[in-house]
């Protein structure tokens, strides 16, 4: 076990460069030789697919130099990207052979905010491929490992999104949802996540799993890293039909909101009896931290969420399957030759698909087949909609936020769990609020047996702020028992 690296906050970061006691150069400088230290550890932790000092050297110049973006709220703060946001500068493959060494000809629109802001892009990050799994195990280039223990997975899909924050090398990195891609990783490395309101982040260069599901997260080193990073690329974006045009507040400014009159719901199916006791009372310590400043606490009832994995892992391999269908060899990416048009697909996509993709890709063909699509895809949306019914109603009975688990237990061993279904129940907790499209967020709430565990908070739409809010007050009660 190794304790989380100190690193300095995103405000820290950015204050120094704004009064000059320090440089984006050297703040970008530090990034790459812990990036450096990180390889080079006795655990090679794989965390890092690809990074461009030269670039990186060049961003921070060039806000070190101008006055452009120095004032920004990111302004020489070093960053990371998941592998699936599109760069112009490093590849974008998405953990996944068949897009090896494909650099995209435009940038996502999370990536022109975070460097409008100021931010220095040092890295791109390992993922299960195409965002399927929970571990990042999944991913072509070998398993990551989590940096607070490292014969622990880092979670997934995300993983080594977490990862780098966990590990000291960033304070902000970005990551992607689908199911809890996000959360769960960053509840197993001990850093707080944030999954937004469905529309509320751009998914402009966003490489596609699950369209209606996926979304671009934010980890943070703290509450205020995460809240800052949200704050850069949160907004309307004409190139995403998907994005709303909703004001998007100064979550940062509800540091130290009170929680007085705040009342936060307890469902009853995110503590079944065969929780684990130990993470039940660290929810439990929390929760009492939470009565002490002053909010109400309601036990509520979501009957359905119970029926969210099953929903998702049709719906979200239905989606998958059609939007996988444009890696075929013609366009762009690995391309092997094989008995004619038909032979070239076959042979590409069982050659670049690694298992996990292939398994999802024919489950979701399956559930959309003639025969297939009302037993199997339209029953899964009718229970997507029942699920959001249930959040719906329990919002608009007063409750203004949820707290659960973020998951069943804490981070498993590298190659403990070999079974599919067990590994989706990794997302048992998560995958509800991706179906409904509401915000929410894990943060450290303590340690079992010495491995960092994560309360998650669930707002009602577009209600991030009240969700900071809270998360930010909790951090505060908690200080140093996040790490017992």
């Amino acid at each position: 076990m190794s304790e989380t690296p100190t690193i300095a906050s995103a405000a820290a970061l950015r204050e120094a460069v704004v009064a000059g006691s320090a440089s984006a150069r050297s703040h970008a400088r530090a990034s790459l030789a812990r990036m450096d230290a990180v390889r080079a550890g006795a655990d090679h932790l794989n965390i890092v697919l690809w990074r461009d000092d030269d670039d990186a050297r060049h961003q921070a110049a060039a806000i070190d130099d101008g006055e452009d973006t120095r004032g920004g709220l990111l302004a020489g703060v070093p960053v990371c990207l998941k592998d699936n946001i599109a760069t112009t500068t490093l590849p974008t493959t998405c953990g996944s052979k068949i897009l090896r060494d494909f650099v995209s000809p435009y940038r996502a629109t999370v990536v022109d905010r975070l460097r409008a802001a100021g931010a220095v892009v040092v890295g791109k990050t390992n993922m299960d491929e195409f965002a399927m799994g929970s571990s990042t195990e999944n991913s072509a280039y070998g398993p990551a490992r989590n940096p607070v223990a490292t014969d622990r997975v880092p979670g997934g899909s995300s993983g080594g999104s977490a990862a780098v924050v966990a590990a000291g090398i960033v304070p902000i990195s970005l990551g992607s949802e689908t199911g809890g891609s996000v959360r769960q990783p960053a509840a197993f490395c001990g850093v707080v996540g944030v999954k937004p309101t469905y529309g509320r982040v751009s998914r402009f260069g966003l490489v596609a799993f699950a369209s209606s599901l996926d979304q671009v997260g934010v980890f943070g080193a703290c509450v205020d890293d995460a809240a800052t990073g949200l704050q850069v690329i949160a907004g309307r974006d004409p190139a995403d039909a998907t994005s709303v045009d909703v004001e998007v507040p100064d979550y940062r400014a509800s540091a130290h909101g009170s929680l007085q009159g705040v009342v936060v719901g307890i469902p009853r199916e995110y503590f079944p009896d065969h929780l684990e006791p130990h993470m039940r009372a660290k929810c439990d310590r929390s929760i009492e931290h939470l009565k002490r400043l002053g909010a109400e606490i309601r036990e509520v009832t979501l009957p359905h969420s119970t029926l969210a994995i099953p929903a998702y892992y049709v719906i979200a391999p239905a989606e998958a399957s059609s939007n996988l269908a444009r890696f075929d060899g013609v366009r762009y990416g690995l391309r092997i030759e094989g008995g004619g048009l038909a032979g070239m697909y076959e042979a590409t996509r069982s050659g670049g698909f690694g298992d996990e993709v292939i398994r999802r890709i024919l489950l979701g063909t399956f559930v959309l087949s003639a025969g297939y699509y009302d037993a199997y895809y339209k029953k899964a949306q009718q229970v997507r909609a029942l699920i959001s019914m249930d959040f719906e109603r329990v919002f608009a009975g007063g409750v203004h936020l949820l707290f659960t688990p973020t998951t069943p237990t804490p981070a498993f061993k590298l190659g403990q769990v070999s079974d599919p279904y067990e590994m989706y129940l990794s997302d048992v907790f998560t995958a509800p609020a991706n179906l409904v499209g509401v915000p929410a967020m894990s943060q450290p709430i303590g340690r079992v047996d010495g491995l960092p565990v994560g309360g998650q908070f669930i707002a009602p739409h577009f209600q991030e702020r009240q969700m900071f809010a809270a998360a930010y007050a909790l951090e505060r009660a908690l200080g140093a028992e996040i790490y017992s």
